[in-house]
């Protein structure tokens, strides 16, 4: 995978560090926890990342 560019964080976690990251790849995402950036990141392809955003916007996950 391409390096991760753009690193995001929830509007709503404000200045909070108890959160998780989202990163843009060219070819997926990347995510990582605020408060251990040195800890890694985990990766997803583009098809992993849409099918998990979907899961999440449909409830599928209640």
């Amino acid at each position: 995978m391409s390096p991760t560019t753009h690193w995001h964080k929830s509007s709503y976690s404000g200045n909070q560090t108890n959160c998780v990251e989202v990163g843009r790849l060219a070819d997926g995402a990347a995510i990582r926890d605020t408060k251990n950036r040195a800890a890694g990141h985990l990766t997803t392809s583009r098809a992993q990342w849409t099918a998990f955003i979907t899961a999440l916007k449909t409830n599928r996950f209640h």
